[in-house]
């Protein structure tokens, strides 16, 4: 067997697969756990030194079930590890869901202006962001800005650490904010306009490339972000390869379409990143608490149960739309269709015939509602737009018969889902196939190794009360808003 290496450097662990490059089979999974600091209301950090000593864990366990030819990176995207001399690292990274750079996005959006943010980087400035971190940094930490002599994103810290070199790719670069999407190089004008030295700022590559290699001389790939590493490990390789996009339910939820070019909405309510596919792009609406929704629920109503299943089994009794109960999913602020940290959740239309699986029945609603905005919003991003004829879905949400049934009835889209649900890290191996010379570009790895699985229909009969039930859903938000201001 040729064995390919696959890590993750998420939020909660580093995971790591092994894959056997012919056919795509598993032969070993690891992973190990760090902590999430949360100092003060609003802020996630992370000691940079965790995710290296997690990945020596991973690397061990699975070095002992083979040989590896090849490694590849994914991880959390556009968090913030600030090196100084030495390559030290200079404070605790801060993560993708760190929100205290408000008043920077505000900043960088009146000094460049939002249309030009958004046609060189196709995003408007959001907290999660790469740059407004920065911008944090130099606003109430000039002591630690000051010192920076080099800037790297989560799993490119991994990297140096694994092979010595200051790199990244041009996917996960796309969400720092600093990044020309479109010529998929460094924003020359950002970083001039925001004052940033473009010293500080690693080479990027493409996310098949050979980036370095270990002390053992195994070739390690630039890899990608989590999403992007994600959409190769379902298939979701070239614009309309079975006309498939990403579905992810996850703690967030996304919704991923790789494109022929770029292309960026002009309200951003969509994000536009490199892919990591040379030459191509990808469109994705984010969702801030997808099964995240689920799991504060769980939280809040039934404390001390572990099984998700016994709660969606509550569920299973109550019709389409729970006769009136509706869900809105913004428990953490969102992005899309809302670009907006203080949008928040609710539940509207409660009776006293309600109960708990009425509840998590409308839980289950309002994310699919939810990625349904994303997925009409993504569709309309292609040159010729068109509805997808297959969602490959992921994500821990997604082991849910019934939500994938209402999910698919909601999206009025077939869900399929693959032999391997650790997309990123599974993506991330087949990049490290590519860069070790296993195969002969990216495409080739997805041929070989992703393996679908089974089609979740669309219930005929759920399609149109969803339809009625989304109209409901859709018209909350912009009421509760206004009630707010």
């Amino acid at each position: 067997m040729t064995l390919l290496a696959g890590i993750d450097v998420g939020t909660s662990s580093v995971k790591g697969l092994l894959v056997d490059s012919d056919g795509g089979t598993v032969v070993a999974r690891a992973e190990a756990a760090h902590a999430l600091s949360t100092p003060r209301p609003g802020w996630a950090e992370q000691d940079p030194e965790d995710w290296w000593d997690g990945t020596q864990a991973v690397l061990e366990v699975l070095g002992r079930a083979g040989e590896i030819a090849g490694i590849g990176l994914t991880g959390q995207m556009h968090g913030l590890v600030a090196l100084g001399a030495g390559r030290r690292v200079l404070r605790p990274a801060m993560l993708w869901n760190d929100g205290r750079s408000g008043a920077e996005c505000a900043q960088i959006e009146r000094s460049i202006g939002l249309d030009a943010l958004i046609a060189q980087t196709g995003n408007r400035a959001l907290a999660g962001f790469t740059a407004p971190k920065l911008l944090w940094l130099r606003n109430h930490e000039p002591d630690v800005y000051a010192r920076i002599e080099h800037v790297l994103l989560p799993k490119d810290y991994v990297r140096l650490r694994l092979c010595g070199e200051l790199a990244t790719d041009v996917a996960d670069a796309s969400g720092t904010l600093l990044f020309d999407v479109a010529r998929r190089r460094w924003s020359d004008a950002v970083v001039e306009a925001l004052e940033i030295d473009p010293g500080w700022l690693p080479r990027a590559l493409e996310s098949p490339s050979v980036s370095g290699a270990t002390a053992a001389g195994v070739p390690v790939a630039a890899g990608a972000g989590d999403q992007a590493a994600g959409a190769l490990g379902v298939g979701v390789d070239r614009p309309g390869r079975v006309g498939a996009v990403s579905v992810v339910l996850g703690t967030s939820g996304v919704v991923f379409a790789a494109t022929e070019a770029f292309a960026a909405d002009a309200q951003a309510r969509v994000h536009a990143f490199c892919h990591a596919v040379p030459g191509a792009w990808h469109s994705m609406g984010v969702m801030l608490a997808a099964a995240g929704s689920l799991r504060w629920l769980r939280d809040a109503v039934a404390p001390g149960e572990r099984d998700f299943g016994a709660l969606v089994a509550e569920a299973e009794r109550w019709q389409p739309g729970a006769e009136g109960l509706t869900f809105l999913p913004y428990l953490a602020g969102e992005r899309t269709p809302h670009a907006d940290p203080d949008a928040r959740g609710a539940f509207t239309g409660l009776s006293l015939r309600h109960d708990r699986g009425a509840l998590v029945r409308a839980v289950l609603e309002g994310v699919a509602f939810g990625l349904r905005d994303g997925l009409d919003l993504v569709a309309g991003m292609s040159s010729a737009p068109t509805r997808p004829a297959l969602g490959r879905v992921s994500g821990g949400g997604a082991r849910s018969e019934l939500w994938l049934r209402i999910l698919a009835s909601v999206l009025e889209l077939p869900l399929q889902r693959t032999a391997v649900d650790e997309g990123a890290s599974f993506g991330a191996a087949l990049l490290g196939g590519v860069a070790a010379g296993v195969f002969a570009d990216v495409h080739e790895a997805v041929a070989a190794c992703v393996r679908p699985g089974a089609i979740v229909e669309p219930v005929a009969e759920w399609i149109e009360p969803y339809r009625e039930v989304r109209e409901r859903f859709v018209a909350l938000y912009p009421a509760l808003r206004a009630a707010r201001s």
